[in-house]
């Protein structure tokens, strides 16, 4: 899977896909990333921050891999 991510809904649907593909609940993921599962899902529905620790430390539960590349088309105009 490769996605250009744009919003923060992204990647809480990524993240959200990835749980669930790796089978595992949002207590059981919680429980390992130490995060509970409140916080879990403010972060899958699009929770506008998240620390790079967590974000890191999620892709990696699920199986995933953070990349920065450069962008072959200019930013939004809203940036």
């Amino acid at each position: 899977m490769h996605q250009i991510i744009t919003t923060p809904a992204q990647v809480g649907q990524i993240l959200r896909s990835a749980r669930r593909a790796r089978g595992l609940s949002q207590q059981k993921a919680g429980v390992r990333l130490g995060l509970s599962q409140n916080r879990l899902s403010e972060l899958e529905k699009g929770a506008q921050s998240i620390s790079l620790s967590q974000l890191l430390a999620m892709t990696a539960l699920y199986g995933l891999q953070f990349e920065i590349a450069s962008r072959v088309t200019p930013p939004p105009a809203e940036w």
